[in-house]
């Protein structure tokens, strides 16, 4: 593998690449540690040491998503969420409203519309966030309430700096929503001009970032064993990852012959790759987002004087460490699972194309029977797909009650981190190695 590395980085064009991907990326991480203007830097390292230490679960999945960035409102606090929420948005109303379905079957005209349609609406989606956020930090609530904004050591806002508070308030939700766009540009730039998916890679570094400071947080509270013994689980779930991330169903297509003009075309054999985990991350997403809701119902209200009811969603929906909590988020993944995959591989369209251009299937009829049949395939496969989803995605939980439960709210080595992780370094190895065999190299896999 190192030689391989050398071989790239001998390669002109290649180590330009992953030289401006780097460049991208080290940006990037500039701007998640810029603060945005009128947020005192100070007062939130205070207000996020005191949350560290109560364990409070605030915003734990879109702060992972920006690297740390969104508790600290600096100026790229948002990420690159607000670009992810935008294209799941487009892509679920693709099944809805024909104009984007119409569209999406144009080529790449149609596609370059619908990206035009994700950045709009990435924009739109970057100022209702960072208002919410916004309106959050100013009342104490981005911190789960922790910080008494009665006490000036702990305004994230402070008011009394002689600048009329609504022009601060202004001021910062632009910037949050400028830094939106820059990471969204900063993306495509990475796509176009770099080395894999640019918004993957901006993920996998915002996720890779947190790495270091969370596992020397373990080790001092949890003791140098359990750390040892996080570290080798943690190697045996990617291993695990990257074995059925890589796991693929292939079903055989023959082409038959055909005479256009004077040559002849056809007659060659593919298959079509059915993922056993054909969804990716997204039905977590889903479920985390929804499963966040009872979290963000009880920021409403004082945490010293709940009913009996807000205490039951407290303790059973709110808590991470809750069977019941563990048990409902497995559920919804394994449901989101199957609806992701119904609604992005639609086994009907699949075979009219290939009965189009002359294909089936080895002892499958065309049209509806290679319909059916892939539909077949397609349910067989999403059960274990869905089932493997949900277990990686619960295990952090499970971590949080061998590891004393609430200190390690953010715990990254596990569930989402991991699968986002390893499917980008996968991807983006491919990539590297596909570009390599190009130049007749010894590639990263070989």
């Amino acid at each position: 593998m190192l030689s391989a590395f050398s071989s790239a980085l001998r390669t002109p064009d290649l180590r330009k690449k992953l030289l401006f991907t780097v460049a991208i990326i080290a940006l990037y991480r500039l701007g998640a540690t810029l603060p945005s203007p009128g947020v005192s830097y100070t007062n939130v390292q205070a207000c996020l040491k005191i949350t560290e230490q109560s364990g409070n679960q605030v915003l734990n999945l879109l702060n992972l998503f920006s690297g740390g960035a969104l508790l600290q409102l600096s100026i790229f606090a948002l990420g690159i969420m607000p670009y992810i929420t935008a294209s799941i948005i487009l892509q679920l109303l693709t099944v809805v409203i024909p104009r984007l379905e119409q569209l999406r079957k144009e080529g790449q005209s149609g596609q370059a519309k619908i990206t035009q349609y994700t950045r709009y609406l990435t924009l739109g989606l970057a100022i209702l966030q960072s208002s919410a956020f916004v309106a959050l930090a100013r009342t104490g609530q981005l911190f789960g309430g922790l910080c008494d904004q009665d006490n000036p050591s702990y305004q994230i806002i402070p008011e009394n700096t002689g600048i009329p508070i609504w022009l601060t308030l202004t001021v910062l939700v632009m910037t949050m929503t400028a830094g939106t766009g820059v990471v969204m540009w900063l993306g495509e730039l990475v796509t176009d001009r770099g080395v894999g998916n640019g918004m993957s890679v901006l993920i996998f570094t915002s996720i890779a970032a947190r790495l270091p400071g969370e596992g020397w947080t373990i080790k001092q509270t949890a003791g140098t064993g359990k750390f040892l013994l996080v570290i080798a689980l943690v190697l045996v779930i990617i291993g695990l990852v990257v074995f059925i991330e890589q796991a693929q169903r292939r079903i055989p297509v023959q082409y038959a012959k055909r005479m256009i003009g004077r040559r002849m075309y056809g007659g060659t054999s593919t298959y079509i790759p059915l993922k056993v985990n054909q969804a990716g991350v997204v039905p977590v997403i889903f479920a985390s987002s929804l499963l966040y809701l009872p979290q963000l119902y009880l920021q409403f209200f004082d945490s010293n004087n709940l009913t009996n009811y807000q205490i039951w969603i407290q303790n059973w929906l709110a808590s991470p460490t809750s069977w019941l909590y563990i048990t409902v988020y497995f559920l919804m993944i394994i449901f989101f699972t199957y609806f992701y995959v119904s609604i992005t591989f639609n086994p009907t369209e699949v075979a009219e194309n290939m009965k189009k251009y002359g294909g089936f299937v080895p002892g499958i009829r065309p049209g509806k029977p290679t319909a059916d049949y892939l539909d077949f395939i397609l349910s067989r496969i999403t059960l274990p797909g869905a089932l493997y989803l949900g277990l990686i995605s619960v295990l952090p939980n499970f971590f949080f009650i061998w590891l004393d439960q609430k200190q390690y709210q953010n715990f990254p080595f596990g569930g989402t981190a991991v699968l986002i992780m390893v499917g980008v370094g996968l991807e983006t190895v491919k990539q590297i190695e596909s570009q390599l065999m190009q130049r007749n190299y010894e590639g990263f896999l070989r």
